[in-house]
């Protein structure tokens, strides 16, 4: 505290951190993306083990059988669904009923911003339908959910007949202290919202939905389950949910744990390795690499996702059938959720004492918060370092006699200025610079954020006018109206800067124009960065990893052309860009130029639909935030 304090010992700081700064920034960048490459090696990445004492222990007698009888369900509702053509809603209600659930149906309706090329679809209509087993040992004050999405592509019959066969299988049981809602959604995550609003009563995306005219206690916890085949070589488990949340890391383990009980194979995105060898922790870097570019997009993968928005635990279970040798029936997928729910049905309060926040390089292990956050933090800090140089270099250091004013240009050059305190001529210039700087400073920012503005709201109110004058779909014209609106930006003139003068011993200050427009930016920048990633790190850490550098290197001097190209290389779009193709690299499907524009074209659409159906964060966050703040480095680097 003494070097902090001490006035001498805090400018001599000062001028070692703004001679040092480009190796300082360097050593800090690097140190970022070590840290990140090295979470996959111990101790840094952890085994994972159970928090929650209710569920330390698997020792519960799993008795489903009922694997013909789930069989035969998956066939009558396939034959059912195929000859009606939608939902049979009539068949499952009967069904439900047979094997003594309560059950209730709920009608949603939904018109969507601009047509789902993705799944053909414009005005959604459906209906859900869902049955109640109470509890007979106590009251519904509490319940678990199992779901089971059904869209109008998915082939999830045989998900279908496991839920109806373990909901005969738990009516037969005495032992359930929880209600349990077996609950089927038409058209997936449609559905599945339109559910969960009228459950919670309440309407955050506009859904148009019937009242519930059953309900059970407060949802615990929630697994939703897809299934396309009667037989499985492994159980996939997807994590991430709306806006990157994540459920508590003791619901994953209870789900690992009763697989390995019942020899069934779990997997998380890719197979586990031995780690004692180094294949291990190279492919839970694959791994983990996976999981950030879908925690950082921020969609929903699963119907569990939008769970997560209203506190419930829950986790998505996909069957995969590959071409392996050893398979699994309905039946040993139906003892690891009996074994889940048994559990479940333990807990005296909501899961909490597990980790929130964490990343997975495998399915047994685990990096928390608290180890992961450094390598973020070292890409923040090259922008600290930054704004630390250029406010020494646009304010200056007091000289502890006092009477002058000493400021440092970014030549290292000496702009001296007299007391701003004392009156005169000299410190009426001053003033005078320091206003016609901020007065400059207003047109760039201004503009740069009009610009975001118009890139959120004119895509979607504009499709109708784009479609009547072109010959484009409504989603073709709001991708076109993007990219136009984007690349615009470019070209507007931000700069409204004029020449200031000042008595200076230097000719080098009209610097401080751009000095001050980019210090505002990097603390901008710094800010949403810092932001993000408290709260989804993957997203937060791939945006600081390609932003910071071009970002902490932008200036109207040196090699212009160079840097302009760098500044395009780490837009948004381009980090949208870049990731798609190191998504389908990294699951060994690599893609072609114009196979990543298309896919490309289809997640812009995406992340504009999203957001306005489901409230998912990512498109206002870039549009809003990040693109007005690239717009800004841009401006700095040509400042006139």
């Amino acid at each position: 505290m003494g070097l902090l304090s001490d006035p001498v010992r805090r400018r001599a700081l000062a001028r070692l951190v703004l001679r040092l700064n480009a190796p300082l920034c360097v050593l800090s960048y690097v140190a970022g993306i070590a840290w990140f490459l090295a979470l996959v090696f111990p101790p840094l990445t952890q085994r994972t083990y159970m928090s929650e004492n209710a569920m330390g222990s698997t020792m519960v007698e799993e008795q489903f059988a009922g694997g013909d009888r789930a069989r035969a369900f998956a066939r009558d509702f396939a034959a059912h669904r195929k000859k009606s053509g939608a939902l049979p809603v009539a068949w499952l209600e009967r069904t439900m009923r047979s094997v003594g659930l309560e059950v209730y149906t709920q009608s949603f309706s939904r018109k969507l911003p601009f047509p789902d090329e993705t799944h053909e679809r414009y005005m959604v209509s459906g209906t859900n339908v869902y049955g109640i087993l109470r509890a007979p040992r106590a009251a519904s004050t509490e319940s678990l959910v199992l779901t089971v999405p059904c869209g109008s592509d998915s082939t999830n019959s045989q998900a279908v007949g496991l839920l109806l066969a373990l909901a005969a299988h738990f009516r037969g049981q005495i032992y359930w202290a929880k209600d349990i809602i077996f609950l089927v959604t038409e058209h997936d995550l449609l559905g599945t919202e339109a559910w969960l609003e009228a459950y919670h009563d309440v309407n955050v995306t506009g859904m148009q939905s019937s009242p519930l005219q059953g309900r059970a206690g407060a949802i615990q916890a929630a697994v939703a389950l897809e299934l396309s085949s009667d037989v499985v070589t492994s159980l996939d488990v997807a994590v991430e949910g709306l806006n990157g949340q994540l459920p508590n890391l003791d619901l994953l383990n209870l789900f690992q744990t009763f697989c390995q009980k019942g020899a069934c194979c779990a997997r998380f995105r890719l197979q586990p390795q031995d780690w004692t060898s180094l294949d291990g922790p190279l492919q839970g870097l694959q791994t983990l690499l996976l999981m950030v570019l879908r925690q950082a997009s921020g969609r929903p993968h699963g119907s569990h996702g939008l769970f997560l928005r209203y506190r419930v635990e829950a986790l998505t279970l996909r069957g995969i059938n590959s071409f392996r040798q050893y398979k699994y029936d309905l039946v040993a997928v139906g003892k690891a959720l009996e074994g889940m729910f048994r559990k479940l049905n333990h807990l005296l309060e909501r899961l909490h004492q597990s980790f929130f926040l964490y990343l997975l390089p495998a399915l047994s292990r685990f990096v928390s918060i608290g180890l992961y956050m450094p390598a973020a933090g070292f890409l923040l800090l090259v922008l600290g370092l930054k704004i630390s140089s250029l406010h020494e270099a646009e304010v200056g250091l007091e000289e502890p006699g006092g009477v002058g004013f000493q400021g440092l240009t970014a030549g290292g050059m000496v702009v001296v200025f007299g007391d701003p305190l004392a009156p005169g001529p000299i410190s009426k210039s001053l003033c005078a610079l320091q206003g016609v700087g901020l007065a400059s400073l207003v047109a760039p920012l201004l503009i740069s954020q009009a610009m975001g503005l118009a890139l959120y709201v004119l895509p979607v109110l504009g499709q109708h006018v784009a479609t009547q004058h072109f010959p484009v779909a409504e989603a073709e014209a709001v991708v076109l109206t993007l990219l136009a609106i984007y690349a615009a930006g470019l070209a507007l003139p931000h700069n409204t800067h004029r020449p200031l003068s000042c008595r200076v011993v230097s000719t080098q200050a009209p610097d401080r124009g751009w000095m001050a427009l980019k210090l505002v930016a990097l603390i901008y920048l710094a800010l949403q960065l810092g932001c993000i990633a408290l709260t989804n790190f993957s997203l937060g850490f791939l945006l600081a990893t390609t932003m910071v550098p071009a970002a902490a290197l932008a200036k109207p001097h040196g090699p212009r052309t160079l840097y302009a190209a760098l500044l395009v290389l780490t837009s948004p779009a381009a980090t949208l860009l870049g990731s798609l193709f190191l998504w389908r690299e990294l699951q060994e499907a690599p893609l072609s130029l114009a196979e990543g524009w298309q896919l490309f074209l289809a997640a812009l659409a995406q992340g504009v639909l999203e957001h306005h159906t489901y409230g998912a964060l990512l498109f206002p966050l870039l549009s809003l935030g990040l693109y007005p703040c690239w717009l800004l480095f841009w401006n700095v680097l040509f400042w006139k």
